[in-house]
């Protein structure tokens, strides 16, 4: 049983996240959907047949874990998944009555509806099966030479992102954390971590190996034949792992000076010469900008020695599979169950699939996350509450001020440091005060796939169109819906969104403490 911890610790300012378990059980929300009250201290999950002075934590909530056994689809399960779990409900019932399209006026009403309804177009997407990512596979097939490259793996990488060769995007300027630049990073590869391809003990040499067999499975699904499959398996294998080796590792990447590389774009130039930069840039419609970080100038060297060594063939079983493989989620079942089988059953140890309704939810959360929030806190999170949660982060944070000030062990300097990042930290409480426009993405109730593209283009699209601009520090990283926390060092910020602030985790039904 995986029970997590959290706490807020503001005598240190640093935030343990809390890590939200997904959730399981299905039931069918009822046309008012509904978050059920759970109590902050529940009685009746503590085990007072054992002795606390014995076994405190099984004393504590023995019953909830007798209650409450890991769900057959989850990898994990806690207080933070059982809530998790009921905000899903709720976000169906949700999701439920504006796919039913009774209010197409309202933008984001429509906007969730239409994108959950597509989703749950199972049949349509049976129907469409392979076809819906044609038109990338057809650009693929047109790939006549290295060269092409970059004009290929730009719009590539604004839909499907950094498993098309490498990762892009903008990031905060490391010398001036208020300034947005553009930013280069490792990627490419299949498995969740370079050490997935180098480590030599049983298991990852057991994991390549099924990994192998999960490529070969995609290539029979795209029609390739057992022998054809074979061999692409192995290719992809082969520049998978040649990428892996020239990436940092993720102790490597824990050091900020490790990733701190900039440079001019021409300096980039010389480092990766055989892709074609320019062009890639003004594909992706990058703004004009003269600077960059390029966190790991190694494995660019690599990806330039790839281009020049490894046929155009191979680059197009490359970029075949990654391109089917990253929307495989978004296929037919018989792409979904592989995609299940391997990265949630094998690598996670799920025993189950998720049912459809669930996994759409997830994805209507992940891709129109501000709109679903918006919903979400009509009818949960009040601003009245939003006050009054954001009045109480403030009376911990003056009583913080107080103690340190009394402290009799800090220096008067020290003191001054830790006032000044106590008086910057900024609160993001409940949702944020401006909402995201997604009126520019095109949501089609018969084109799942295609959604799902589009949509993680306008995200592409838009942290691209951060670069050069000052950092905003009004704009959310997670959606309002989340039952999660964190504080965020770069941008010494706190994160209690609304799905967190429910019961029991926090009850706003509870007197404030004198």
């Amino acid at each position: 049983m995986n029970k997590t911890l959290v706490y807020l610790s503001l005598s240190s300012l640093v935030f343990v996240p809390l890590v939200a378990a997904q959730n399981s059980s299905a039931g069918s929300p009822s046309n008012q959907p509904v978050l059920p009250y759970t109590p902050s201290l529940d009685l009746t999950s503590m085990d007072k047949s054992i002795d606390p002075c014995v076994d405190l934590y099984h004393y504590s909530c023995g019953e909830w874990q007798k209650k409450n056994p890991i769900p057959p689809d989850q990898t994990s399960w806690s207080v933070y998944g059982k809530l998790y779990q009921d905000n899903l409900n709720f976000l169906r019932g949700i999701l439920e009555q504006a796919a039913l399209g009774g209010n197409r006026h309202d933008a984001v009403t429509r906007e969730i509806g239409d994108f959950y309804a597509a989703c749950m177009d199972e049949a349509g997407a049976e129907k469409r099966g392979l076809s819906a990512v044609q038109p990338d596979l057809d650009r693929v097939a047109r790939l006549k030479s290295t060269k092409e490259m970059a004009p290929l793996v730009a719009p590539l990488q604004l839909m499907h992102g950094g498993s098309i060769l490498f990762a892009a995007g903008s990031t905060q300027d490391p010398d001036n954390s208020e300034q947005v630049i553009a930013e280069l990073d490792q990627g490419g590869l299949g498995l969740p971590d370079r050490d997935y391809y180098t480590n030599d003990d049983a298991k990852s040499k057991e994991t390549r190996e099924r990994y192998l067999q999960h490529i070969q499975k995609v290539f029979e699904l795209m029609g390739d034949s057992s022998d054809a499959a074979k061999r692409n398996a192995k290719t992809v294998m082969l520049m998978e792992t040649a990428l892996a080796k020239a990436s940092l590792t993720r102790v490597e990447r824990r050091d900020p000076y490790k990733l701190k590389h900039k440079m001019e774009v021409t300096e980039l130039k010389q480092l990766a010469p055989n892709f074609d930069w320019q062009i890639y840039y003004s594909e992706s419609k990058y703004p004009e900008f003269k600077i960059l970080n390029v966190d790991t100038p190694d494995f660019f060297k690599e990806v330039n020695a790839r281009l020049a060594a490894e046929p155009i063939e191979n680059w197009k079983i490359y970029l075949r599979y990654h391109v089917v493989d990253s929307s495989s989620p978004y296929l037919s079942s018989n792409f979904v169950q592989e995609n299940f089988d391997f990265y949630r059953k094998y690598l996670r140890g799920a025993k189950e699939m998720q049912p459809r309704w669930k996994r759409c939810v997830r994805y209507t959360d992940n891709n129109l996350g501000d709109a679903l929030g918006q919903a979400y806190v009509a009818k949960v999170f009040s601003p009245e509450r939003k006050q009054s949660t954001s009045d109480m982060v403030r009376r911990i944070e003056d009583a913080m001020e107080q103690r340190i000030r009394q402290l009799d062990w800090m220096s008067p300097e020290t003191k001054e440091q830790a006032l000044a990042k106590l008086h910057g930290i900024r609160n993001k409480i409940g949702y944020p005060d401006k909402w995201r426009d997604y009126s520019s993405v095109r949501i089609v109730r018969d084109d799942f796939a295609g959604d799902i593209e589009r949509a993680a283009e306008f995200e592409s699209h838009r942290q691209i169109d951060k670069i050069g601009k000052p950092v905003d520090h009004g704009e959310w990283r997670i959606p309002p819906t989340t039952v999660d926390a964190y504080y965020d060092p770069q941008m010494n910020d706190i994160n209690f969104p609304a799905g967190v602030l429910q019961p029991p985790l926090y009850d706003a039904k509870m007197d404030d403490a004198p």
